[in-house]
């Protein structure tokens, strides 16, 4: 069941939908924030709201029910808080829908319906996650209250594939030698963000450099950057900044002006300049962490060629108990 029959399942069932919870851990909530961050903008009737599973089971929400959808994602399918999570929003009565590809995984045994998505590197955007979380928003708002950028939304996740394919080689040439390099000389450093592209500034920190390459660095809000963080900032301070295309890029142009002037170290992603700018304005913000990932990906495989660092390699995660 893709996004769109499940909104359509949904609203039948359980409608009107009145909260829409997302819930994942790591990489697969990283993957729903910025569906969360559409719907706040732009709806005007739905409650929208991310959470880490296990945060959402000890501190559910006193809303969730019969009139709420609850949209999970487990890239595994055996994510144990998921798991917990999905059986507390279906004692409570919500309408659930599942995302995976871990087909006859455990996410996938419960009285729920479910998306299995392959991922491979030929899989167009549309049949993934990220793009099914935003085309949940899309559909969503469209049934209940109208959405005059739905048909930019689809057209936006159809142009995604042609602009990651130019994307990768962009930043093969422009950023991966340097941000390798850089790595060899900063034992720490700061990654910067903002808008629904946070959700890419926190995952590049947590998921592609924290866990996949043991790399000590901290992820920093631009517009927060001037309410604590940027008195660290000064010669030597290493900062890699992620320019949304959207509104939120405003606060990463304060940032950006503000570092260029005070460390002699840093370097810039910018949505814009690397494919976004083809895609409906009205919608650009909500896709682009979709085209931030694949960057991300490039640069961490950079730097683990450097360190002779395979991603994949894990010290604790599924090894020890915790």
């Amino acid at each position: 069941m893709d996004a769109r029959e499940a909104v359509a399942k949904a609203l039948e069932t359980h409608g009107p939908i009145e909260q829409i919870y997302w819930i994942g851990c790591g990489g697969s909530l990283i993957d729903l924030i910025p569906a969360d961050y559409m719907m706040n903008a732009e709806s005007a009737k739905v409650e929208s709201r991310a959470y880490t599973a296990k945060e959402f089971v000890v501190a559910t929400p006193k809303k969730l029910g019969a009139h709420s959808m609850v949209v999970a994602l487990s890239h595994s399918g055996g994510t144990p808080e998921v798991v917990e999570a999905l059986k507390l929003a279906e004692e409570r009565g919500a309408f659930i829908w599942v995302m995976t590809s871990g087909e006859g995984s455990a996410v996938t045994q419960g009285p729920w319906d479910t998306y299995i998505y392959v991922w491979e590197d030929e899989t167009p955007q549309r049949e993934l996650d990220s793009a099914q979380a935003i085309m949940v928003c899309a559909e969503l708002m469209k049934a209940q209250e109208g959405f005059d950028a739905y048909d930019a939304v689809y057209e936006g996740i159809e142009k995604l594939d042609g602009i990651i394919a130019g994307a990768k080689a962009k930043v093969e040439s422009e950023l991966c030698k340097r941000f390798a390099e850089l790595c060899t000389k900063h034992d720490f450093f700061y990654i910067m963000g903002s808008g629904a592209a946070f959700a890419q500034t926190y995952g590049f920190s947590i998921c592609s450099l924290m866990e996949m390459q043991w790399q000590s660095c901290c992820y920093i809000h631009s517009a927060e950057y001037f309410h604590g963080p940027f008195e660290v900032t000064e010669p030597g301070v290493f900062y890699f900044l992620q320019m949304s295309s959207g509104p939120s890029r405003v606060e990463d142009e304060r940032a950006l002006a503000f570092v260029k002037t005070h460390t002699d170290t840093y370097m810039v992603l910018d949505a814009l300049a690397y494919g976004m700018d083809a895609v409906d304005a009205r919608v650009r913000a909500y896709l682009e962490p979709i085209m931030i990932y694949y960057m991300n990906v490039k640069l961490r495989a950079a730097r683990g060629k450097v360190f002779d660092h395979d991603p994949h390699i894990r010290r604790y995660m599924g090894i020890e108990q915790y």
